[in-house]
């Protein structure tokens, strides 16, 4: 076999290959990443609600935590999920769906499907209050 036939067989060959790879189908797209969503590691502080107390705090922790807490009260922790376009929140072992009304960088509104009649919470972004440099008090 001359070298121009290898080299021939050889570019036969990456031809071949890329003619393959470009008719194989495309790589799925990953789901988004709860970083991706907008109200996630921030805190939400309840602004009007039709049965929620306003005051009240939500933090969506990425790891799929939630927080849910009032000034005057421990929290409590529940979890939640963003999949497929849909918000689910997990509070006392019962699972919630909920849609997502309304949201930008500071405010954020759902419905979560409770039973009985749904509950709307509108929430603002929580304010972050300067640093003093002490340790805060218990």
């Amino acid at each position: 076999m001359t070298t121009f036939e290898r080299v021939s067989r050889l570019a036969a060959l990456l031809i071949v290959s890329f003619v393959v790879a470009g008719c194989a189908e495309p790589a799925a797209r990953p789901a988004p990443q709860p970083e991706s969503v907008g109200f996630v590691n921030r805190v939400w502080t309840v602004e009007a609600s039709s049965s929620v107390s306003p005051g009240m705090m939500y933090v969506f922790l990425s790891d799929g935590t939630l927080v849910i807490t009032s000034p005057n009260g421990r929290p409590a922790f529940g979890t939640w999920k963003y999949e497929n376009g849909k918000l689910t929140m997990v509070e006392e072992s019962l699972e919630y769906a909920v849609d997502v009304l309304a949201l930008d960088a500071n405010r954020f509104r759902i419905r979560i499907h409770n039973p009985g009649e749904p509950v709307e919470i509108t929430f603002v972004r929580a304010e972050t209050p300067p640093w003093t440099g002490k340790e805060p008090t218990s």
